[in-house]
């Protein structure tokens, strides 16, 4: 079982092997929604289903008998019952060994890695180095749509994961038992700019790292022992178990609790509402600089 990161070569193993395996391609530009479906079509691993932020990975308004989202920002959680129905149209079992790639330095595919945590399925891991790792490697791929998926039953497990929302953040500002770690960039954190949300700053206390330093020149993770370093430096006397992972709309803030479990410093919780929520709540405070 992979349930973390899995190499181009250890992917093309599984697939020889002829294990239970599905592989989704989960790229996306936040400011060109339509990019990532025209990429996956232009190509993709051969077998690859694609999984969409907008329409697949977020809630939208609720369909007849769908419950409510389960979070907030711009790109709220649906309910784990709605996401469960569309795990099993995409031919996932209890048994299925998942992997997650994108194209984009691991920033998009860590929201399917989370939610399938979330839904109690261990057996999920993200492509180290993306498509880019696998084409080096000359992995085989294809060009148009993805093949049919056979649905099949997925049943809900126990959360592997903890979600925390906005009135829990809030409550525990200031407290040693939250340590808040922000992954979108400096500038944004600083409050310097704020290309998306309503307020630009960040929620006080918070610390910053930014998600793209998990990722090293070659494109893959930085080694374990690195990344260790690197994240016990931001996060200094502070105990890796209160962290809080958030950042603009709770994507991009699972590259750093994906890169922290790589380091081994185990798995936090993500406020998946993030600053997008945060800043859109009435009342709350606000830290710039």
């Amino acid at each position: 079982m992979f349930t973390t990161l899995i190499s181009a070569q250890q992917l093309q193993q599984c697939m020889a092997a002829g294990q239970p395996l599905v592989v989704f391609d989960c790229s996306f530009e936040l400011m060109n929604p339509g990019a990532g479906p025209l990429a996956f079509e232009q190509c993709h691993i051969a077998g690859a289903r694609y999984a969409n932020l907008d329409t697949d990975l977020s809630a939208h308004h609720p369909a007849d008998g769908d419950e409510a989202p389960a979070s907030g920002g711009r790109h709220p959680l649906p309910a784990r019952s709605t996401f469960a129905k569309w795990v099993a149209s995409q031919g996932v079992t209890p048994q299925t060994q998942v992997v997650v790639y994108d194209r984009n330095g691991a920033n998009y595919c860590g929201r399917l890695w989370w939610m399938l945590k979330w839904c109690g399925h261990e057996a999920v891991a993200a492509l180290d180095g993306g498509l880019q790792a696998w084409q080096a490697m000359g992995g085989e791929t294809r060009q148009g749509p993805a093949d049919v998926a056979r649905a099949t039953e997925f049943a809900l497990g126990t959360p592997l994961v903890r979600l925390v929302d906005t009135a829990t953040v809030l409550a525990h500002l200031g407290s040693f038992s939250q340590t808040v770690l922000d992954a979108r960039g400096a500038p944004r954190y600083r409050g310097e700019v704020e290309p998306l949300d309503p307020i630009a700053g960040h929620i006080p206390g918070a610390l910053n790292r930014p998600f793209t330093e998990n990722i090293g020149p070659d494109g893959c993770f930085k080694p374990a022992a690195v990344l260790r370093d690197e994240l016990t430096r931001v996060l200094g006397d502070r105990d890796p178990a209160t962290v809080v992972h958030q950042c603009g709309s709770g994507v991009s803030a699972v590259p750093n609790l994906l890169a922290m479990e790589v380091a081994g410093l185990g798995r936090q919780a993500l406020y998946a509402g993030s600053w997008s929520e945060w800043s859109n709540t009435p009342g709350v405070p606000v830290e710039r600089g």
